[in-house]
């Protein structure tokens, strides 16, 4: 029997991979180093858990030995490797509803971005991503993160708008909860930037599920409420939200919903999708899925929705027919205007931002009057000498803030000015 010794750590414990040496005038022939390495080999199937012991006296072809072949050590796949097919599945991410122009490098790039914008990057400087696997037919890619935490934190962006589009973020179908439990945390971290790329936690409120409906292309002038009426053309609202900048308070120019009748879903989608608002194209589509066609027996009711829309769309649609006056709502209150002296510094602030686009002809602010109804209190009305420089100051003071009011711009009737009527 050959004498041998193992090869021990620095730490002098046995290394669970043992390589053994053999005395070197002892090893007389090949037929040596062929024992030699079955029991080599024995030992190590004894010491690996799951492995299959040698059976004495056959020779393993998984590892051949050449003749003049020196003796070397087992080949073992690195611990790296090891972790990262490990910890794959609660790496990979599901993203669904991709436009058809998404790539793997478009999309590795978007990811990464809005990671580092949430702060939801916890393996060191770098790009989150690692790897991007998409199927176009089917329009879902599967994501390869870094970390598995990078991973939980990526779930907090479900619904993130990526090419105009929302999309789904999920988990991929061979995801193990259990498994990844032990690996890294399953959740996202509570206190991520979801702001910084349009998300809110929570805001949606009860918004999930296949019903809920993404609004796109809404003019940032379109105030909340303006955004609800037009929704509500086809029926009560279970939930809705105006995705807005944590910034400004300004809109984003997008918006979900869920209807109370979910059987007028697809109809909202059908009629609204594709409408001009203003210098806007709105997109509106069943958030999770495509826009599913209307059944047959909805086409009448889609008919009269589309009619109505049309009407909504004109009263909703500011700057429809350009013209030399623009109203400003929201600037000022009736309460301001009572103080003469107040009323005059209003005035001179109006004349100073309104003459900063163009030749201002007329500044009316309409005031309240004692003990009767004064049409237009609450709007600033400015007439400039041609419609470009209206067109440039609505340009410029739609969005705009005063005394923290936002103001909303809009062209207003030029007959209905010059009689006075300024409710229209």
């Amino acid at each position: 029997m050959l004498d041998y010794l193992p090869l021990c750590a620095d730490n002098g414990r046995e290394l669970t991979s043992v390589a053994f040496m053999c005395k070197k005038d002892q090893c007389t022939s090949q037929m040596d180093l062929v024992r030699l390495h079955l029991e080599t080999y024995s030992f190590l199937a004894g010491q690996i858990p799951g492995a299959t012991p040698a059976i004495p006296g056959m020779f393993p072809t998984m590892f051949p030995l050449a003749t003049g072949q020196p003796f070397g050590a087992l080949p073992v796949m690195p611990v790296q490797a090891m972790t990262q097919q490990a910890t794959r599945h609660a790496r990979r991410v599901y993203v669904g509803g991709l436009p058809p122009t998404a790539n793997e490098q478009s999309v590795a790039t978007f990811f990464s971005q809005v990671m580092a914008a949430i702060g939801g990057n916890t393996a060191g400087p770098g790009d989150a991503v690692v790897n991007v696997y998409i199927n176009h037919e089917k329009k879902f890619a599967f994501v390869e993160m870094r970390s598995v935490e990078e991973a939980s934190n990526a779930m907090a962006l479900d619904g993130i708008i990526f090419e105009g589009a929302p999309v789904k973020v999920r988990r991929p179908s061979d995801y193990n909860p259990s498994l990844a439990a032990t690996l890294g945390p399953s959740q996202p971290n509570p206190n991520l930037n979801l702001a910084a790329v349009g998300l809110t936690p929570g805001s949606a409120g009860g918004l999930e599920g296949p019903d809920r409906i993404f609004v796109g292309g809404l003019p940032y002038y379109f105030t909340e409420a303006q955004v609800r009426e037009l929704l509500e053309s086809f029926g009560p609202l279970r939930g809705f939200d105006l995705v807005k900048d944590r910034e400004t308070g300004n809109s984003k120019g997008y918006a979900f919903c869920v209807y109370q009748d979910l059987s007028v879903t697809d109809i909202a989608c059908a009629a609204l999708n594709g409408i001009k608002m203003g210098d806007k194209t709105l997109t509106v589509r069943r958030a999770n899925q495509g826009a599913n066609q209307p059944k047959p027996e909805q086409e009448s009711v889609l008919l009269h929705a589309q009619q109505q829309i049309a009407l909504q769309k004109l009263m909703l649609q500011p700057g429809a027919v350009s013209t030399k006056v623009l109203c400003l709502t929201q600037v000022v209150t009736p309460e301001e205007l009572i103080n003469d002296e107040d009323y005059e510094d209003i005035m001179e602030d109006m004349r100073g931002e309104g003459g900063k686009f163009g030749t201002l002809v007329n500044v009316v602010i309409p005031r309240p009057r004692p003990n009767e109804a004064a049409p237009g209190v609450g709007k600033v009305f400015l007439e400039y000498a041609d419609i470009d420089s209206a067109t440039k100051a609505r340009a410029g003071l739609n969005g705009r803030k005063f005394g923290g009011n936002q103001v909303m711009a809009v062209f207003y009737p030029e007959n209905k000015f010059a009689q006075g009527e300024y409710d229209a």
